[in-house]
């Protein structure tokens, strides 16, 4: 009996540790990139995230917060409302392929995405920049500005950084719908690939 009562303590302890520990969790701010464009949301490259995230040890919790069409500026203005509500560990910032495709000032994308990093690292957060290509027709010095936008914010605010999301998918039309612009969903795991390289580090990194 004794054994057995020990034995129960230790299950009902262990249960009440579980129930204790917050899930862990990466926030993802992005736009179509990031919210299954015109494919299967379990076929997105964040939903494949959370899977794979879904099955570590303690496991981790995606919330993917991305919106079709969200610029720099609307996700600056959604983020503190998120980071109030899930406390990420991990801020996932997927924005400025809208602003870009409209031609904005690249001045404007730059403070909005200073201003979301500012605010993850003030709540705690560690934080992934995932930048983003612009078509060539764009031309060269509007393309290079925003490229170095991205490498520039990665250094001085020492964050984690994907230089292009897209990588080894934007080039192979097998891949890519017709717009040019969005995966097919076959595209979606090398998306993956590509941000699990820079994501993978800063789940084993501690709270700022």
């Amino acid at each position: 009996m004794r054994r057995f009562l020990c034995t129960l303590g230790l299950l009902l302890w262990g249960v009440a540790v579980a129930q204790a520990a917050p899930t862990r969790s990466v926030l993802v701010l992005g736009d179509s990139l990031s919210a299954a464009h015109n494919i299967p949301v379990e076929s997105g490259w964040v939903h494949l995230l959370g899977e794979r995230l879904g099955k570590m040890e303690p496991p981790w919790r995606v919330v993917n917060a991305s919106i079709s069409g969200e610029t720099s500026l609307s996700g600056r203005n959604h983020l503190p409302g998120l980071l109030a509500k899930e406390r990420p560990a991990v801020v996932v910032i997927e924005l400025g392929a809208n602003d870009g495709l409209r031609g904005l000032p690249l001045d404007a994308l730059r403070d909005n995405l200073v201003a979301m990093i500012d605010l993850a690292h003030k709540r705690g957060a560690r934080v992934l920049l995932l930048g983003i290509e612009l078509p060539v027709n764009y031309g060269p010095q509007y393309r290079d500005g925003l490229r170095a936008i991205y490498a520039d914010l990665a250094r001085s605010k020492r964050t984690a950084l994907v230089p292009f999301l897209l990588d080894g998918v934007a080039l192979d039309p097998t891949l890519m719908q017709d717009d040019g612009l969005h995966p097919l969903a076959a595209g979606e795991q090398r998306v993956l690939d590509n941000v699990w390289k820079a994501l993978e580090p800063l789940l084993k990194a501690p709270r700022r």
